[in-house]
């Protein structure tokens, strides 16, 4: 079972307008203590509104120690974020559980980033990494203009050689398929709208496996996609549930009495991620790679199923 991810308060520092609806927030500690470290690819859960909680990516931490984020305002959005740009304003304290990371860079290897808009919050601790290093790297980043670019122009003025921007506003778009034609000895990084990110993994489906790691942060299409019924032994409750096709194994096995942490309920987050003893599973989260997922060996169980004509499952819970 996934560790309860650590919770504290903190206090919004300093806020300041990035690009165009977004926004990046400096959190400090509400108790003074030193916030711990975290490695590039890290995100936070925040609070937004109390019940509900979001992720969002780390992009630096401060010389005075804070943390830094940076939100897009989605109006059509689930509504975390406009509660941030709205209520979040200097002084302000919220609750955030964390850093958690299931965007490991590796600094041993070349890098391509790929953003698009907003992903590029996670990608700018990446390349601090990579620069430190030593490790050879590019980035394209693809966006609707550059005023609606979050740190794009510091991006370039620093590393003018290394970072493409493609704002669909001055050129064409980001060619994904030309830019990823032909393998190389690097790892691909990527994160941004969904579209973009499927044509990632589509136009390097060819490279090596374990090439390429995304970071999505909204439910896979097929979340919400009619199940089967199945049945899941809880080898440390010590019962066996039914879980009906039009609920999920999480909602069943709290009612059993099974300790779960959760936090998105969405698959978004990897709070519930559980070791599956025995059973194949149909994977609906966006948190496990692809070669995880074909393992069998953990499942979120907030979304996730038994794969069809599995009737049962055996759970470390």
């Amino acid at each position: 079972m996934t560790a309860a991810p650590e919770r504290r308060r903190v206090r919004v520092a300093a806020r300041r307008e990035v690009a165009t609806d977004v926004v990046a927030l400096d959190l400090a500690p509400a108790d003074g203590a030193p916030l711990p470290d975290w490695e590039p690819g890290a995100h936070v859960d925040l609070e937004v509104v109390s019940g509900t909680e979001r992720q969002y990516s780390l992009v630096t931490t401060t010389p005075e120690g804070h943390w830094r984020i940076a939100v897009l305002r989605e109006p059509e959005g689930r509504g975390g974020s406009v509660a941030v740009h709205e209520g979040l304003t200097v002084g302000a304290e919220v609750v955030v559980a964390g850093p958690r990371n299931h965007f490991g860079f590796d600094p041993t290897r070349p890098a391509v980033f790929v953003a698009g808009g907003i992903g590029i919050t996670p990608l700018v601790a990446m390349i601090d990494a990579a620069e430190r290093a030593g490790t050879p790297w590019e980035l394209h980043y693809a966006g609707r203009s550059r005023s609606r670019m979050a740190f794009v122009d510091e991006l370039v003025a620093a590393h003018p050689e290394r970072v493409a921007v493609a704002a669909a506003d001055e050129h064409p778009r980001l060619h994904v398929v030309g830019l990823l034609a032909e393998p190389r000895d690097a790892v691909v990084y990527c994160c941004g709208p969904r579209g973009l990110m499927d044509a990632v993994e589509a136009a390097a489906a060819h490279w090596p496996a374990g090439s390429v790691r995304v970071e999505r942060f909204e439910p896979a299409a097929d979340v919400d996609a009619p199940g089967e019924p199945f049945e899941v032994e809880l080898a440390v409750t010590g019962v066996t549930v039914s879980v009906p096709a039009d609920r999920t194994l999480l909602e069943v096995a709290e009612e059993a009495g099974a300790f779960v942490l959760s936090s998105c309920r969405e698959g978004t987050c990897g709070t519930c991620e559980t070791p599956v003893l025995e059973g194949a599973v149909e994977h609906r989260d966006t948190v496990l790679s692809p070669e995880e997922q074909a393992d069998d060996r953990s499942m979120m169980v907030c979304v996730s199923r038994a794969r069809r004509g599995c009737p049962r499952l055996v759970l470390e819970l």
